[in-house]
């Protein structure tokens, strides 16, 4: 039996970053009541977590005692991965060691850039400095698995930028580095704030930058696992790897997805109703997990890939993506190469036909 994976929205933030369109609100008076809903949920659901991941939000506005009352209500297997998403700037030596000793055993640190213009193009709260010295504090506390947020194509960024951002973050004691190209949503203040728009960078200049980040990264020992994410050798997201695999896992929080029983569902993002209600509130997203989705997840998987036996047409629909070198094949399995991951929904629904 697979374990299941536990994510735990952590609804609060002192400010959201111009770019975020993910649920969270500056209320933190209402962090107790939060995480007692939370404790409620994990007791009522029954059920036992090789994965936990602490997302948001920013999950590290909550303090060490409560990081470590939630984990104390839920059943965790041994050797469970319990991650736990950070902000540079709440999260100081202290508060890490206060996390290390409440079970804690990664942590993600939302860097984004190590260039400070970039930094406050974004609305982030920190800066390159505070930023490196989160992690190294992290290392002291004696965190093993340490992960870094990058954003790529960020208003301001060039090639340059870029690349002194990835100098000075390869410097650093990580295991782990998601990559991510930013996708400007509609309706964020980024979005309407045409004299940051203006300042993105171009198609090409993005393509290049990705490209660049990719092989710089494995250069330096981080393999590439999924389009946007890269990982020293057994250090890959075990808990991520859940939703790209379509295995299960089970999401508490305003906003919050899970996938259980064949069935998709979310909470609603309302705080205020989560903490209110006896359980949590599931709205029906249908069915999940079947061969079109289990295909589409798995091709976002760089090493694994779709293998051609679970879908044997995807094979003869490859052969001009095999040409042209955006697609490999590997051990009887279609994988994506860097050029494929530019253009991935593409190609995806080119297989899955």
């Amino acid at each position: 039996m697979q374990s299941i994976g536990l994510y735990v929205h952590v609804p609060f933030c002192k400010r959201k970053c111009l770019y975020c369109d993910f649920y969270s609100a500056a209320d933190m008076s209402r962090t107790d009541a939060y995480v007692r809903a939370v404790i409620r949920n994990i007791k009522a659901a029954g059920l036992t977590y090789g994965t936990v991941y602490f997302g948001g939000g920013t999950p590290s506005l909550l303090t060490a005692e409560q990081i470590s009352d939630i984990l104390s209500a839920a059943d965790i297997s041994d050797g469970a991965e319990i991650s736990m998403e950070c902000n540079p700037e709440s999260a100081d030596f202290s508060y890490l060691c206060g996390l290390k000793s409440a079970g804690v055993n990664r942590v993600s640190f939302g860097i984004q850039s190590l260039n400070d213009g970039e930094l406050a193009a974004l609305g982030r709260l920190h800066n390159a400095d505070k930023a490196c010295e989160a992690v190294l504090s992290a290392y002291r506390a004696g965190f093993e698995n340490i992960s870094a947020d990058l954003m790529l194509a960020t208003p301001l960024q060039t090639a340059e930028s870029l690349n002194n951002t990835l100098e000075r973050l390869l410097e650093l004691p990580l295991t782990h580095v998601s990559a991510y190209l930013l996708k400007v949503e509609k309706g964020t203040p980024l979005s309407l704030d045409k004299s940051l728009t203006e300042k993105l960078p171009n198609e090409d200049e993005t393509a290049d930058m990705y490209l660049m980040t990719v092989e710089r990264l494995s250069a330096a020992g981080f393999e590439q696992y999924e389009i946007s994410n890269f990982a020293r050798k057994e250090f890959e997201c075990r808990h991520n790897l859940k939703y790209w695999r379509c295995e299960e896992y089970f999401g508490i929080g305003p906003s919050a997805h899970s996938f259980l029983d064949g069935e998709r569902f979310y909470c609603p993002p309302d705080t205020e109703k989560f903490i209110s209600d006896a359980l949590q509130e599931r709205v029906s997203l249908g069915t999940g997990g079947d061969t079109e989705e289990k295909a589409m997840l798995a091709l976002r998987l760089t090493k694994e890939g779709l293998r051609l036996a679970d879908l044997p047409e995807a094979e003869s629909r490859a052969e001009p993506l095999l040409k042209s070198g955006l697609v490999k094949k590997e051990q009887g399995a279609l994988l994506l190469t860097p050029e494929g991951c530019l253009v991935s929904n593409e190609i995806i629904c080119r297989l899955i036909g």
